[in-house]
């Protein structure tokens, strides 16, 4: 399998104001074809236009039903991206720029931090999931240094089951949730 190199450019997002040692802004991380990109508001009305009840079909959340109580979520996003505790990448086409979906790393102080991954509809089945997954775990295991990532994914999501288990992750629990069986994959840290 051929490996892609990642590049990355400097992007500035919000940081919490009066604090002494900010850490620097996250960079943008690149793959041939994708950019990934700190959230920002420019980037709610496309996410919110991709949410749709199809595509949550096996997100563990539904479609917020409408673009204040979307706001109300993205807002909290911006505050865990700015102190770096959770972090919500959006995908775009490296370059046309198009909107493809979200990444990303939770709870990246653990020692295993949950990796994430949404695509538009419209663009699925072209292996972004795959190629943001990987570009994501490589970026946060040079930065967070985890011992590995959890990875759960709802049972019957074969796609997404194919991303964790082509970066070598196993099932190690199975859980319940409100909306559908789910299995939680170890995905062992990449190593640059």
């Amino acid at each position: 399998m051929r490996s892609r190199k990642l590049r990355s450019d400097p992007i500035s997002i919000p940081q919490p104001p009066s604090v002494a040692s900010d850490p620097p802004p996250i960079s943008a991380i690149r793959t041939e074809r994708l950019t990934l990109r700190p959230f920002t508001p420019a980037d709610a009305d496309a996410a919110f236009d991709a949410i749709t009840p199809s595509l949550t079909r096996f997100l563990a959340f539904d479609p917020p039903p409408s673009h204040a109580a979307f706001e109300t979520v993205w807002r909290r996003w911006l505050v865990t991206i700015a102190d770096r505790t959770d972090l919500v990448f959006v995908i775009r086409h490296g370059g046309t720029g198009l909107f493809i979906g979200l990444s990303g790393v939770h709870a990246t102080l653990s020692p295993e931090p949950e990796l994430g991954i949404w695509i538009s509809e419209t663009e699925q089945g072209k292996g972004y999931g795959r190629e943001a997954v990987r570009a994501v775990a490589t970026w946060a295991a040079t930065v967070f240094s985890p011992q590995a990532f959890r990875y759960p994914v709802a049972e019957a999501n074969a796609a997404s089951r194919r991303i964790a288990e082509s970066l070598c992750g196993t099932v190690i629990a199975r859980e319940a949730t409100p909306k559908f069986a789910s299995v939680v994959y170890r995905i062992p840290s990449p190593r640059p």
